[in-house]
């Protein structure tokens, strides 16, 4: 079997599913693939991302993904980005090529697809998404794309509602895209079609509400991204309002897909991939569970 070493950086790590997902559809793939976590919150594990690319690189690794909170700070780490990654400022893949850097984003063609073929005939004329960081500059961008007429984006940290606008303006009409601070969110919501849980309010380590439920008004449609858990408090508001939702799972295998394809050359079973993500995610919850 072909040998392919690959990794995953980023901080409160230590629960991925991305190791088995990605190890076992390189079996299926006929390549003898190993995936690592490298940890920022764990004893051992360099803090500086620079030093952890240098080591990976110099380790013989074809590439790595990139979480938070390193999705924006790789950028000037790297040789080179793709028109996507460049457009969204955002990278969470990194392949490394004849002694260059690489950066990919493969974070908003996980969020389309999953967008589409769960949620084909949501409404789109105004959307809100909660985060402006590096997950939420490729929502944003993939939303922007696909033609949501107007995005309201909220974060509780100017610095990055500013460096998203200003990134995202640069492609899009400045009139379809708007940034807030929390105190808007009340009326921005009032008329919208949709919301998007971009932020990571609501994943294992912070496992709240990321806004009042008593804004989730009759004929909303929300879409959480977090994946781990599945049943997010969000989703979990939202459906007890009667109204349509759609977790992170798909957008998590969709983007994972795309990513294992940058890392390794090899095209993915995507579908796969999905069931393998799914079977993960009930062992995971029957052990909790337990």
């Amino acid at each position: 079997m072909a040998a392919c070493r690959c990794g995953l950086i980023g901080a409160g790590i230590g629960t991925s599913l991305s190791p088995a997902l990605h190890e076992a559809e390189g079996r299926s793939q006929g390549l003898d693939l190993s995936y690592r976590l490298f940890d920022v919150d764990r004893p051992g594990i360099p803090a500086r991302l620079d030093e952890m690319l240098d080591g990976a690189e110099r380790a013989g690794f074809t590439g790595l993904n990139i979480t938070h909170p390193f999705k924006q700070q790789v950028v000037g780490l790297l040789d080179q980005l793709s028109p996507q990654a460049r457009a969204i400022g955002a990278v969470n893949t990194v392949t490394f090529r004849g002694g260059r850097r690489h950066g990919h984003n493969t974070d908003a063609y996980g969020f389309s697809q999953s967008f589409r073929a769960n949620l084909p005939d949501a409404g789109t004329s105004h959307v809100v998404q909660l985060g402006a960081g590096g997950a939420g500059a490729a929502c944003a961008y993939a939303q922007l794309s696909s033609g949501v007429g107007r995005l309201t984006v909220i974060d509780p940290d100017a610095g990055r509602r500013d460096l998203l606008a200003a990134t995202l303006t640069a492609g899009f009409d400045d009139a379809r895209l708007t940034v807030a601070a929390p105190a808007e969110l009340p009326a921005a919501l009032a008329g919208a079609d949709g919301l998007v849980n971009a932020s990571p309010v609501g994943m294992h380590a912070d496992p709240r509400l990321p806004l009042p439920a008593e804004l989730l008004h009759r004929g909303l449609w929300v879409f959480d991204i977090v994946y781990m858990p599945v049943e997010t408090a969000l989703l979990r508001a939202a459906r007890a309002a009667g109204l349509r939702t759609l977790g992170g799972t798909a957008m998590c295998a969709y983007q994972a897909a795309a990513a294992f394809e940058l890392l390794t050359g090899r095209t993915p079973d995507t579908a796969r991939m999905l069931r393998h993500l799914d079977r993960l995610l009930a062992e995971r919850g029957s052990r909790h569970a337990a």
